[in-house]
């Protein structure tokens, strides 16, 4: 595509692009917005640098891309429950949020469509974030391996980070203090979507399960999908499908949740990383076939 609006330049072979000329604190003509919804769709994970912007001028870009998600285990601001705040103090010895590879709240009937995130205070240098794509990951797949995923489904479920018996490496602990993290029963619910599913603006497929909220493949037990998932939980962030994104004060990213992994990396102890999340509702996950009914 000629973008004419705007400059999308890629920072990955993968995926990722930055853009520039646009000014997210100013309202986005409609031309200007479909760019940049077309450098989203084709590089799954948008960045923007040297933004300034209020909690309602966040809430107004991402608001154009679809309703707001809150999130059910996290805090958000006081005047405004949409705008997560995503903090690690420079004091904090505790774990940082989202520092595993996954897909946010995959937990979700409709998980996100993705989210726009924020930077106030960077660190000078470490907490990066990782973006891995899973269309790549799919593809790169054997077609016996393929064939297999293509109709199985699996089960999401918040209970090993947000359980009261949570597991998971990356769960709360009394070390973290810079967010309002609870947990409860509630983040044992389960909920299944497809292994493979189709993106409907691109009509690519993409894996969909993650190390942190995928428990197991449906009719199958946690023990039988454990050596699975490992296999496909890894495959699917190999390095040739990633890009790294060093963060500034100012910078945005914007990611296609149902499409690209993330990790926040946690190498800046002793540093403050204050950022604000506004996430968006994505759809119901759509089965390969589907999106076969779909288009006959």
């Amino acid at each position: 595509m000629t973008y004419r609006n705007i400059e999308v330049s890629p920072i990955a072979g993968a995926l990722g692009a930055e853009i520039s000329g646009v000014d997210l604190s100013q309202p986005l003509g409609n031309e200007t917005f479909a760019e940049i919804r077309k450098a989203f769709d084709e590089n799954l994970v948008i960045f923007f640098r040297d933004q300034t912007i209020t909690p309602e001028q966040h809430l107004e870009f991402a608001g154009r891309f679809g309703a707001f998600d809150i999130h059910p285990f996290a805090a958000g601001l006081p005047d405004h429950p949409e705008v997560l705040p995503v903090i690690k103090e420079a004091d904090d010895a505790g774990t940082n949020f989202g520092g595993l590879w996954h897909s946010d709240v995959t937990f979700y009937e409709r998980p996100p469509l993705g989210s726009v995130l924020y930077a106030l205070d960077a660190p000078a240098y470490g907490g990066d974030t990782m973006f891995a794509n899973q269309y790549l990951a799919y593809e790169t797949l054997s077609e016996g391996m393929k064939e297999m995923l293509d109709g199985m489904t699996a089960v999401h479920s918040a209970t090993r980070v947000y359980g009261n018996s949570g597991t998971s490496v990356n769960k709360y602990g009394p070390g973290v203090k810079s967010m309002k993290i609870r947990t409860g029963d509630d983040a044992d619910d389960t909920v299944e979507h497809p292994v493979v599913r189709v993106i409907p603006e691109t009509g690519r497929k993409a894996l969909f399960l993650n190390r942190t909220y995928t428990i197991r493949f449906s009719g199958w037990t946690e023990a039988e999908s454990d050596p699975l998932l490992e296999y496909l939980c890894n495959h699917a962030v190999k390095p040739e499908f990633t890009c790294r994104f060093r963060w500034r004060d100012g910078s945005i990213a914007f990611w296609d949740n149902r499409c690209a992994q993330h990790f926040a990396l946690n190498d800046y102890h002793g540093q403050r990383r204050a950022m604000h999340r506004v996430t968006i509702v994505g759809e119901r996950p759509m089965a390969i076939e589907e999106s076969g009914r779909a288009a006959a």
